[in-house]
Parts: C-alpha cells; structure tokens; sequence
C-alpha cells in the first residue's frame, strides 16, 4: 500500500490531472490519495483571521477542506472513488479502484491528533500511512525540490542521475516550510518511507507506479538528521 499526498497547491494545474490519471490508471487499490487543503485551508485561515475561532474548531474546518478537495479530486476523474472509514478504504481496494481519501471522519475519532496548525494534511497522510501499515509515504509538491539539495542539486533533475535518490534530512525541510513542523513526531521510527517529489515527476510513472520508479524521481526522506 502507498499513501500519496497531493499538494492543494497542484488545484488548477495540468499537473494535477496528470498525477490523477496516472493514479487512476494504475492504482489497482493499493494506492491511496490523500488531498492536501489547498485554496479550501486558505479560506479557513482568513476566516480566522476576521473572528475569534479559536485553533479547534480551526482545524476540524481544515480538515473539512481536505474533504472539498477529496470531492474535487473526485470529479476531475470519474475513475477515482472516495472513501471516508479503513472499511470503505479496504473494499475500494479488494475491488481494485482508485481511491481518494476524505479524511474528516477518522480524523475527528482520534482525539490524540493536535487540533492546531502544526498539523496539516502532510502529518494526516502520514497518520493514515501508519494506520493502513502502508510501505510508502510519498508527499507530491510544487516547490523546486533541487534547491534543498545544494551542493548536490547535480543529482536531483526529476529523474536522478544514478538512478538513486539522494536521501534529505526531514528537519531541513521542516526548516524551509517545505512540510509541517509536526510530521516529525508522525514518520520516526515507522516502518515506512517517506519520500517528497515534485509534481512534475508525475512523467516517471506513465508507464506503471513502482518502488524503482519511485527511488529514481523522488528525494528518500532522512527523519533522523
């Protein structure tokens, strides 16, 4: 099972309906999309800024726009089927369909999550990865991921040069606002990797999604710096 983040800010992009056909075509119910929040978190961060919400109820309303972005997902690929419970998350996968995740629902249940800005939707796709015992974590960003990798950007060009993936320490880019400053807590120690990519290394996997694929496109995420 991987668990595949896709940035809110890939909404609008012909990225993004790349990455949603390429997933479409070749999940076989062993991938699941976990939609970050996007224009839709961005709303809720202005509305608190006008009122007096307080973080709680601000971070049940975030994860109410991953769920707008779930359904946005959706629709852009009729393919795609949601799922809200590990029960709707293991029938899609028995009947071998794309899946995207509409994370409110489990979410809420499990009180041990911080219900603040600390957690977005990178530290809740890790969560579901612990929970659905998946084998990768891979988080799909716009940022030019080369940058983080200076003096060794040589090795990062969408597809590695050796064909390997130059491991990245997860506090630099915690360090950089590349994820949030709580996945550290939510990735060590698991049994899991982590990876990030960029959106536009969807092109490494139009011929079928594999770990080979995976370690030549994208940057192996080091949780103990």
């Amino acid at each position: 099972m991987w668990v595949i983040k896709l940035g809110g800010s890939l909404i609008g992009s012909s990225e993004l309906t790349s990455w949603l056909d390429i997933l479409a075509r070749f999940s076989h119910g062993k991938v699941i999309i976990v939609p970050g929040g996007g224009i839709f978190a961005d709303a809720v961060r202005q509305a608190q800024k006008l009122t007096q919400l307080n973080d709680q109820a601000a971070h049940k309303m975030a994860v109410l726009a991953m769920n707008q972005y779930g359904e946005l997902i959706a629709s852009l690929n009729p393919v795609i089927v949601k799922a809200a419970s590990e029960l709707e998350i293991a029938e899609r996968g028995f009947q071998h369909r794309a899946i995207v995740w509409l994370p409110s629902q489990m979410v809420s249940a499990d009180e041990a999550i911080p219900a603040n800005w600390d957690v977005t939707s990178d530290s809740l796709a890790a969560w579901l990865a612990v929970k659905l015992n998946a084998e990768h974590l891979v988080l799909v960003k716009s940022a030019d991921l080369s940058q983080y990798l200076k003096p060794n950007a040589l090795y990062f060009n969408h597809l590695s040069c050796d064909g390997l993936s130059r491991p990245i320490g997860l506090q630099t880019l915690i360090n950089n606002g590349l994820v949030d400053s709580s996945l550290k807590a939510f990735v060590t120690d698991q049994h899991f990797s982590t990876w990030v990519i960029n959106k536009h290394a969807y092109k490494a996997f139009e011929e079928g999604i594999d770990t080979d694929k995976l370690s030549a496109a994208a940057l192996l995420v080091n949780a103990i710096d």
